[in-house]
């Protein structure tokens, strides 16, 4: 299906923004990316939540919440963002 020009457009904007918000998965200075770059929820997004992410490091037992590898603060094990990548 070919794109008209604009969302064409649209995608060319949203681009930047993406960059930005995934920008912390690499930083050399070893912070993190916030949770609001990240559009982090502390609810899951379908069956796609942080406890099935790669980059989510587990709390204590399986409902307490954890972190991640990529997003600054504590991380609810049913929440969901951007990043979200299945193990």
């Amino acid at each position: 299906m070919p794109f008209d020009r604009g969302t064409f457009l649209k995608a060319a904007l949203m681009l930047p923004g993406l960059a930005a918000g995934l920008s912390g998965l690499g930083r050399a200075d070893g912070s993190k990316a916030s949770q609001a770059s990240m559009h982090y929820q502390t609810t899951p997004n379908g069956s796609a939540h942080c406890a099935a992410c790669q980059f989510f490091i587990p709390g204590a037992n399986a409902t307490a919440n954890g972190t991640c590898k990529i997003v600054d603060g504590s991380i609810s094990p049913n929440g969901y963002c951007i990043a979200y990548v299945a193990r």
